[in-house]
């Protein structure tokens, strides 16, 4: 392993940058949405992905999404058995040392997604990257063949990816692995030709300790979803309903807490958490502890949750840190009223208490209070619902959304 955890893979030639825009004949582009991850996944990233190529099918635009898995694609011999190799190997690391897990995982897959941009943007015209990741984009940035093609980040991470890394104990804060990432992250950053921030927050965290990030042409756009078709009569499925990454940054231990504290108070709700992680087995444990496992499933991964959301009563969020939330807007979509941390970007997707509440996350017993407050007035739970749906409509539909976003990268590339 190399002392650097973003030490480049580099191949041997590079593509002299062109001028101006594509040689002549050269096909024009649409939209290429590139990312380090799989094409299919259940994090917030996946996610917007997900739904901008969705829209952009709907409205019959052209998009493609390129991973490093799309250099296997097409290729005479059968790569993809040595791919599965290469990135299986993280696996064994994560067990045995999280920074070089986090190292090889980063180095691995931008090389990787280098070359399938390498190979779909070689003689490609005037078009927009739009990059998942400060990997992503750096991938981006030496594949493209000249500034005709323009490379676009959005900005999904916390801070910085460093930090994000470190909350889930795979590499030590200020170590060698978090320094090489924020390195990374000052580089790239101020190279690209626009920046999408998910919410106001995340500008400021990433300009208050990178302030060159200021720089790039740069838009605040909330993430989005597709408005799902309203149900006459929901299945009556529980209580309380929470989506999110088993991690300890997601806090779900809270939401335990406060069902106990509501147990005490004679209120008994269920909760129904759909999402899987490291955490699992401590939360079991946790609920026997309190007395509240029977009140409480863990459902693991559905791909069909955001049809499930209308049978709840109230969406509850614990989270210690967040850039944005597209399951609170899955939920608002849904007409659920929110109660949530007034972490970060949190306080921006909803107000209090017209769409919902928030509440203190290290007092459990407060908490309990502010959601039995809610759950047992009736009228005020319908009314926060319909207040919830509206401002979904206003401000995160697809339909409101996506054009804006788009708008945008046509700006970039202008």
């Amino acid at each position: 392993m190399t002392s650097s955890a973003d030490t480049d893979l580099r191949e041997p030639r590079q593509r002299p940058p062109t001028q101006g825009t594509a040689q002549v004949g050269a096909v024009e582009l649409p939209v290429v949405i590139a990312t380090i991850a799989r094409e299919r996944g259940i994090t917030g990233v996946h996610t917007h992905v997900r739904q901008l190529k969705g829209y952009l099918a709907r409205e019959r635009r052209p998009v493609e999404v390129v991973t490093p898995h799309s250099w296997a694609a097409g290729r005479r011999r059968p790569l993809l058995p040595i791919l599965a190799v290469l990135f299986g190997a993280r696996l064994v690391l994560e067990r045995a040392y999280g920074p070089a897990n986090v190292s090889w995982y980063r180095r691995s897959h931008e090389y990787f997604l280098r070359r399938a941009l390498s190979r779909r943007l070689a003689d490609a015209g005037p078009c927009t990257v739009y990059a998942q990741c400060p990997v992503s984009a750096r991938a981006a940035l030496d594949a493209r063949s000249g500034p005709h093609q323009r490379v676009v980040l959005a900005v999904h991470f916390r801070i910085s990816q460093a930090d994000e890394w470190a909350d889930k104990g795979q590499i030590p804060r200020d170590g060698r692995v978090h320094r090489s990432i924020r390195r990374t992250e000052r580089s790239v950053v101020p190279r690209v030709d626009g920046l999408v921030f998910v919410s106001q927050w995340a500008r400021e965290a990433l300009v208050d300790w990178l302030p060159e990030a200021a720089g790039p042409r740069h838009v605040v756009l909330h993430n989005f979803v597709e408005a799902p078709a309203r149900a006459p009569s929901p299945a009556v499925r529980g209580d309380l309903v929470s989506v999110g990454n088993l991690e300890a940054v997601k806090n779900h231990r809270f939401l335990l807490r406060v069902l106990a504290a509501a147990k005490r108070g004679g209120y008994t709700y269920s909760l129904d958490v759909f999402g899987e992680g490291v955490e699992r087995p401590r939360l079991l444990a946790l609920a026997h502890d309190l007395g509240v496992e029977g009140q409480v499933r863990l459902h693991g991964f559905r791909d069909d949750v955001q049809v499930l959301l209308p049978g709840y009563r109230v969406y509850v969020h614990a989270s210690y840190s967040e850039s944005s939330s597209l399951a609170i807007m899955e939920a608002m979509a849904a007409g659920l009223p929110v109660v949530s941390s007034p972490i970060g970007a949190l306080t921006e997707l909803f107000r209090e208490p017209d769409e919902g509440r928030f509440w203190p996350i290290d007092d459990p017993e407060r908490a309990a209070n502010i959601l039995v407050g809610l759950l047992e007035d009736h009228d005020e739970l319908d009314r926060a619902g319909r207040a919830a749906r509206a401002r979904f409509d206003r401000e995160y539909d697809a339909d409101v959304v996506a054009p804006q976003l788009l708008a945008f990268l046509g700006e970039v590339r202008r």
